[in-house]
């Protein structure tokens, strides 16, 4: 087949325009170092930049915006990856001092850089910060090292040279054997088979078909899709294409939420760039395969991370499941064959036809394969955005690239999956973070949210803000989701203000099993979860809740009682005066007391004593 586009070609003109660059100054422009500041920072370093003439090592400096580090904890990022240096929560004031003391006199400056938890030590070279080393970055491999809004940056880094190969070789059915060699899952949730799910919906010949890219990432504490859109997303584009290649699709949707308006911004830059270099739209790159995309901003709704509801929504609908089958590889969008994988599946896809099925089956475990981001938020020292082989432990996880707990608190447990997902505990540290191995522990990997808690978490709290969640993202079209979450929600709330009764625990039980159960679809199927896992791990923090009347971690506040040391009152009456109902008992000059019946704890007692006689427990 002849080409209109010589891709090593092209592969190589980028790379040399990189080249002539000079210092690559990398500033992470992702949501979150734009939400602390990087657009100043970037502005402040081409503004020096212009200067190059005092510069000793280089003749020239380009400052170059980038997608997510994915150390978040530590924006705003500035790396040079020339000099393996990267600073971290850099502010506009700081960049005169960088640019002064490390650019032009190689001298880099300690106070910003990164500090490692366990010893204190501040870490001069990204190869020894746990965080990054202890990763495998596949899928995020260019995300934070090429600006996200450059086709020439994507091209630099091999972009798009799978789809010239799967073109050039013109056999669909053997990138679908590939893709099913390579032992891919879907990363969104389910870990169906990937290469499974593209024969499906290849085997439904002749006439119109889709694909769409699921990226409503709905999960709270989530953003590894939103990442790889925003960081590389003309990587998501020829994984999109490759596989409507695969399936015999010409058209293509990104379903994205619209809360996230820099990934939408970037994707739609990047759909352009490459429909005028042609490696998207008519007859790509002189073949005959023509492929478009468009992107549909979603509303928000949770729902729509379920296929069928992306689907309806997509069509102009209202986003709500549908009974399957007909599943969507047979019967999808406008009623045609449609294949749905989300955005780190399809990220994948470029990797694995460059680089081989046996490369990608190299990393990973025996029933999954490859790596895995995960976002980690909570009680880690390093949150942020990572990507490991499946398999690795949770302790590895936590501890190694996490950095450990906070502030030296005990750990106490991990949710994992979201609203969808369970929790882990201190007995899981050492299990294998795969698909199989979860489901068996009672938790799932889901899109791949972690939120470590420790010592200071309330578990029943836990289970009522994932149900608080769940039940306000139902869409209310089965009753076991939309009455039994309600329901739920009811006897956690109860439970949490100590009004709980242990027959309250037993119905919690049997309505979550009820739910699970009788769902109509995944998201129903799953919203119990949260409650089933720390009902399985922690029942006796739900038992103290309810017959004790104490929160064990003292969190929940209709829990605390406020009392009064009667070594340090000195009988002043202040408390009993500003007492809104009535609650403190006692005469002048002696000690008081606090009827706990009476009390509604609104801490005008606390706040108002002269002697510091009063406190929470």
């Amino acid at each position: 087949m002849t080409f209109s586009i010589d891709i090593e070609a092209e592969q190589k003109k980028a790379q040399e325009e990189i080249k002539k660059q000079g210092l690559r100054v990398l500033v992470c422009a992702g949501t979150g170092c734009v939400a602390n500041g990087s657009l100043k920072v970037i502005d402040k370093f081409r503004d020096l930049g212009a200067n190059v003439s005092a510069m000793t090592d280089y003749d020239k400096m380009t400052v170059v915006p980038t997608g997510c580090h994915g150390f978040c904890e530590q924006g705003v990022l500035v790396s040079l990856p020339d000099e393996h240096v990267t600073y971290v929560k850099v502010k506009e004031e700081d960049v005169e001092e960088i640019f002064e003391s490390h650019i032009k006199n190689g001298k880099p400056v300690e106070r910003l850089l990164y500090v490692d938890p366990k010893t204190g030590e501040h870490i001069h070279r990204d190869e020894d910060i746990n965080f990054y080393a202890k990763q495998t970055r596949t899928a995020l491999k260019n995300c934070g090292n090429i600006n996200a809004e450059s086709i020439d940056e994507a091209l630099a880094v091999g972009g798009y040279q799978a789809l010239h190969k799967v073109i050039q070789e013109n056999n669909p059915e053997g990138v679908i054997d590939t893709i099913v060699k390579s032992g891919l899952r879907g990363r969104g949730g389910g870990g169906f088979p990937t290469g499974m799910k593209w024969k499906f919906t290849a085997a439904n010949k002749g006439g119109k078909s889709y694909v769409v890219c699921n990226g409503d990432e709905g999960d709270p504490g989530a953003f590894m899709d939103r990442s790889v859109m925003e960081g590389d997303p003309h990587k998501l584009l020829e994984g999109m294409a490759i596989a409507g290649f695969a399936v015999g699709a010409d058209e293509a949707y990104i379903y994205v939420r619209a809360e996230y308006p820099l990934a939408i911004k970037r994707l739609k830059i990047a759909i352009k760039q490459a429909e005028e270099r042609n490696y998207l739209g008519k007859n790509i790159m002189g073949s005959d395969f023509s492929f478009t995309i468009h992107i549909k901003e979603g509303a928000g709704a949770f729902v729509c991370g379920e296929e069928t509801a992306l689907m309806a929504s997509i069509e102009g609908e209202r986003g709500m499941p549908r009974p399957k089958p007909p599943f969507p590889a047979n019967k999808g969008l406008f009623g045609r064959p449609t294949l749905i994988n989300n955005v780190e599946t399809l990220a994948n896809v470029p990797l694995i036809i460059s680089k081989g099925a046996d490369w990608f089956a190299s990393m990973g475990c025996e029933s999954s394969k490859g790596t895995k981001t995960f976002a980690l938020t909570g009680e880690v020292n390093n949150t942020g955005l990572i990507e490991v082989p499946m398999g690795t432990t949770l302790r590895e996880i936590v501890f190694d690239i996490g950095g450990g707990i906070r502030g030296g608190k005990k750990f106490k447990a991990v949710q994992i999956g979201g609203p969808s997902g369970g929790c882990l505990t201190e007995e899981h540290l050492d299990i294998s973070m795969d698909y199989d191995s979860l489901i068996k522990a009672g938790a799932m990997i889901g899109s791949g949210g972690l939120v470590v808690m420790a010592e200071n978490t309330c578990m029943v709290e836990v289970a009522r803000f994932f149900m608080n969640f769940t039940k306000n993202e139902s869409c209310g079209k089965c009753v076991p989701c939309r009455e039994g979450t309600k329901n739920m929600l009811k006897i956690l709330e109860r439970i949490v203000k100590g009004k709980g009764t242990m027959e309250d625990l037993d119905l919690l039980e049997d309505l979550a099993y009820t739910v699970k159960d009788g769902s109509l679809c995944g998201l129903g199927k799953t919203a119990p979860n949260p409650v089933l896992s720390t009902l399985k791990y922690f029942r006796d923090e739900y038992i103290a809740h309810i017959k004790d009347h104490k929160c064990p971690a003292g969190v929940c506040s209709a829990m605390k009682r406020i009392v009064i040391n009667p070594e340090k009152c000195r009988g002043c009456t202040k408390c009993a005066r500003v007492c809104p109902v009535g609650a403190i008992e006692g005469t002048v000059k002696q000690p008081h007391k606090i009827d706990q019946n009476k009390c509604i704890k609104c801490e005008s007692c606390l706040k108002n004593c002269p002697f510091k006689a009063i406190s929470k427990e």
